[in-house]
């Protein structure tokens, strides 16, 4: 069968999570039902269910004296964590706090080049050490709370749209550039994902942006502007990740700057029977990083003691999470992570994520830098792979089970 014959067939079949949602089902159907031992804990709240992240001072991130000590701190929280949050304003009152709670979001701003950047963080509440912080409009990430708006204004258009409207647009085939659907791989997944979205390449926008939706009206220029200024974004964040990896910050900077970059428009319907599904079933991204924009929590990931963590949401807040990209390179010294999204009964969640990776032929292996095979440092622990490579996996896999990056693992 090829692959207009197998979209057709696909499309048939295709049930929308949002189609499902507007016309008020009181349960999920039976190809949304995860088996039990995957369904998600939903007993906790996401605002209470805060990560245990370490505190990162970055306040004198301008100063080269203590230059040296952040970015070690960096570099152990992306060991140990592998995302951060930056946002745009914050207020935390230290009034609000209870002291019976032991854990608390921690917010540090830095500046970096000419952006400003927050990491957040947890502490543990002790005897020796009780701290709160009132931090009011310092952090500005560059992009402009109008061009954040209008994108996710953009994309709640869109999945307004008329069923068939959208259907236009649907695909299986994974290679496509734009494409609408749901779950994470149509064609392959035994249990679909209660999520509808819109994909679409990105960068160079020139390049892509007349293949994209052209209703509603305002789509191509409100999720244009926000794609070109989270692509600018990345950049920069690539930058500091190198540098905390002990490369220097331009490395492989024609690369990244001729990268490629994803939009994932995701809508997740409120769902009746949230205990049951999920919105994306766990898997790691592909990529370099991952930026994350969202109306509402959901965001969990995997810790290193294999349990959820919910991300909490921050209003105006960008998550960054690496990828497998970012793992293979950095030879393993930093993890891409595990995450999945979950739903909920009362509301839709809306989400943009741009993914970053290099170009779609560009083989991707562990920096020489960071591989000794005499031992001093790591020997090489992982073969080298491009974006392609990646999408031929997914093609003929179910990737909620078998996770592409520990097919380039070399076993010792």
């Amino acid at each position: 069968m090829d692959n207009q014959a197998k979209s057709s067939s696909g499309a048939s079949s295709f049930t929308s999570a949002m189609n499902l949602d507007q016309q008020g089902v009181s349960f999920i159907p039976q190809r949304y039902v995860l088996p039990p031992s995957q369904r998600p804990n939903i007993i906790h709240h996401h605002d209470e269910h805060v990560l245990p992240l370490p505190i990162i001072d970055l306040s004198d991130f301008h100063d080269q004296a203590r230059r040296y000590q952040i970015i070690n701190e960096i570099r152990n929280t992306c060991k140990e964590f592998g995302f951060f949050q930056w946002m745009n304003t914050l207020v935390i009152n230290n009034s609000n706090f209870d002291l019976d709670f032991q854990r608390y979001i921690l917010y540090f701003h830095f500046p970096y080049r000419n952006l400003r950047y927050t990491v957040f963080g947890c502490f543990l509440i002790n005897e020796s050490f009780i701290a709160c912080y009132k931090i009011s409009n310092v952090i500005n990430h560059g992009i402009d709370e109008s061009a954040i708006n209008e994108a996710l204004k953009a994309a709640e258009e869109f999945f307004n749209l008329p069923h068939d409207e959208k259907m236009c647009l649907f695909s299986d085939d994974v290679h496509k550039p734009v494409r609408y659907g749901t779950s994470l791989n149509h064609a392959r997944d035994e249990v679909f994902c209660w999520r509808d979205f819109i994909k679409h390449y990105s960068h160079p926008l020139p390049d892509w942006i007349h293949l994209w939706p052209s209703n509603p009206p305002s789509y191509r220029k409100n999720m244009g502007n926000y794609a070109e200024a989270v692509q600018d974004l990345q950049n920069k964040l690539m930058e500091m990740i190198f540098e905390s990896l002990g490369l220097n910050p331009s490395y492989l900077e024609e690369e990244v700057n001729g990268g490629s970059q994803l939009l994932a428009v995701n809508c997740y319907p409120a769902c009746p029977e949230p205990e049951l599904t999920l919105g994306i079933h766990p898997h790691s991204d592909y990529g370099s990083i991952t930026v994350l924009l969202q109306t509402r929590s959901g965001l969990e990931f995997k810790n290193k003691n294999n349990n959820w963590e919910a991300v909490p949401l921050v209003e105006g807040g960008l998550v960054v999470q690496l990828g497998d990209q970012m793992e293979v390179l950095s030879n393993g010294v930093y993890k891409s992570v595990i995450h999945r999204a979950t739903v909920n009964v009362d509301k839709k969640r809306f989400s943009i994520v741009s993914l970053h990776s290099f170009a779609m032929d560009k083989k991707i292996g562990p920096a020489k830098e960071l591989v000794d095979d005499n031992h001093h440092q790591l020997p090489k622990c992982y073969n080298e792979f491009s974006f392609r490579e990646f999408l031929q996996f997914i093609s003929n896999n179910d990737i909620t089970k078998e996770r592409f990056l520990d097919t380039l693992k070399i076993m010792k």
